[in-house]
């Protein structure tokens, strides 16, 4: 693990996320201790709300990097949720010769989506309505549990910042590394690294964008098209716009997004309360926190040292014992750091912890911490989450392969013929969910009819065969004629659909002009 050493002779400061001292020709360099073994990081909490001003360029965080249990936890959940987001388009599914055989597919060119053995029709927008309502919810009872874990570990802009940043590192170095390299003057080695980082960065931002465009087309194909230039304009624009803002948002914005564009620090804040777990730096062992010399009694005094390695590690540049902030996504680095200072100066892990301001509170009383994982909302939230599943799932297995839409004409919403009698026309859209061809039965029902006809097909009267291919919708337009005399026993109309298997039935009104 590097260490940074702050000289005290003439100091050079910067306005950095990371202080770099330097010292004047000849001077000796003097160690800023915390501890014995441990070297006081100059970190500062640039982007803290105190620290923090309107209309000032962004200063430059270089977040040192962490070895612990939440870097690990981070670090396989970047690669599940990369290999999720790059895989999943190349994925197959047989669904037979009538569809597409992606796995996972949002068809524009059909109006489908496509989730493995789902198919979802925009007849049926509820359900993806229902699945929003669930990601919410579930958000909701995440962040009263155990605090911002989406933002820490699976926020596509957490995600995809831990990406660059590695790739960061491993070009440039670590922390010292990188701020060294921002301050010297430019020279090849300086070019070269800035070229060949901001090169792979450019080249993950591509393939984010392209990985994104599979997931509306069939990913062989598409990639074929790509290669050889005859992919349409649209393709080449979402993905150049894409990479522009993966680029943008993971390279050089990072925790700006996080800060200034994303609302959901701001709507947790108030849906959170003082049980909620979170990173938490417990003040009440910390405090009064100083440097520790070697022989020095810790009676009277805190576990905090003041190394300010928990500032060093955040990619959001705050300080932890500042207490709660938005800024903070609760990714735990800061605890990574922290445990590795208190074992080295034989101090117990977890003064930075996930823990809820109650228990603080309580252990200052003298009183025993608890976790309440039950409390009103947190029920609230699991019972909307049981009720929303319930639904969903209840209305998806009771789900029909067949349906039937009917639309009346409205301009004009009925034609009154010669002798009398009265027509209205009608738009049917006979949807197949199956994968195989059907051929249903249509008969019209509900008043007296002089003549229903199908344009193009023939008249309807006895029932009439028609046949709707494997996932197609067909459309029919019927004209449904009454006689003068029996308009007063018409004012409705039933169309039904059939097959040996089933049957879908559709009322809608018969406009005939006259007053009720």
């Amino acid at each position: 693990m590097s260490t940074i050493w702050v000289v005290e002779t003439n100091a050079h400061i910067m306005d950095k996320h990371t202080v770099i001292s330097r010292a004047t020709p000849g001077a000796a360099a003097a160690p800023n201790m915390a501890a014995e073994g441990v070297a006081r990081s100059d970190a500062q909490a640039s982007n803290s709300a105190a620290n923090r001003k309107l209309y000032k360029s962004r200063v430059p965080i270089y977040p040192k990097e962490a070895e612990g249990l939440y870097r690990s936890i981070k670090w396989a959940m970047m690669a599940v949720t990369l290999s999720i987001y790059y895989l999943v388009p190349w994925l197959r599914w047989d669904r037979g010769a009538a569809a597409p055989g992606q796995a996972v597919l949002v068809d524009l060119e059909r109006q489908r989506l496509y989730f493995f053995f789902i198919e979802i029709w925009p007849q049926e927008v509820y359900y993806i309505t229902g699945l929003l309502i669930l990601a919410a919810v579930a958000l909701f009872l995440i962040n009263a549990l155990f605090g911002r874990l989406w933002c820490g570990y699976s926020c596509p802009q957490t995600v995809w910042t831990d990406l660059f940043i590695w790739v960061e590192t491993k070009i440039e170095g670590d922390r010292g590394a990188r701020i060294r390299l921002a301050a010297a003057p430019w020279s090849v080695s300086k070019v070269a690294k800035r070229v060949s980082k901001h090169a792979v960065w450019l080249a993950f931002s591509v393939a984010t964008g392209g990985a994104w465009v599979f997931y509306f087309s069939d990913a062989p194909t598409l990639l074929h098209q790509l290669v050889t230039g005859t992919a349409g304009l649209g393709t080449y624009a979402a993905i150049a716009g894409l990479t522009f803002t993966t680029y943008t948002l993971g390279g050089l914005m990072r925790e700006q997004v996080c800060t200034y564009m994303c609302p959901w620090p701001r709507i947790q804040a108030a849906m959170t309360d003082n049980d909620a777990l979170g990173v938490t730096y417990r003040r009440d062992r910390g405090e009064p926190r100083g440097p520790h010399r070697k022989g020095e009694s810790w009676d009277g005094r805190g576990s905090c040292i003041d190394c300010n390695q928990c500032v060093a590690v955040c990619p959001m540049g705050i300080d932890i014992r500042d207490g709660a902030q938005l800024e903070c996504i609760n990714c735990g680095l800061c605890i990574d750091a922290c445990d590795d200072v208190m074992r080295r100066i034989g101090q117990p892990t977890g003064l930075i912890a996930f823990d809820t301001d109650a228990n603080i509170g309580r252990r200052e009383r003298g009183e025993p911490a608890r976790y309440r994982f039950v409390r009103p909302r947190t029920v609230l939230y699991g019972a909307v989450l049981v009720l929303v599943s319930g639904i969903l799932l209840l209305t998806f297995t009771n789900r029909h392969s067949l349906d039937l839409d009917v639309m009346r004409d409205r301009n004009p919403d009925h034609v009154t013929l010669t002798d009398g009698g009265v027509r209205n026309a009608y738009t049917l859209k006979v949807m197949n969910r199956s994968n195989q061809a059907r051929t249903l039965r249509l008969e019209v029902s509900g008043l007296k009819a002089r003549a229903v006809t199908a344009i193009g097909i023939g008249p309807v009267e006895g029932g009439l065969p028609v046949r709707v291919e494997a996932d197609r919708i067909r459309t029919l337009r019927v004209l449904v004629t009454v006689a003068r005399d029996d308009l007063a026993a018409s004012r409705s109309v039933t169309f039904t659909l059939a097959d040996g298997a089933e049957s879908r039935a559709t009322t809608t009104a018969f406009v005939t002009g006259e007053k009720p």
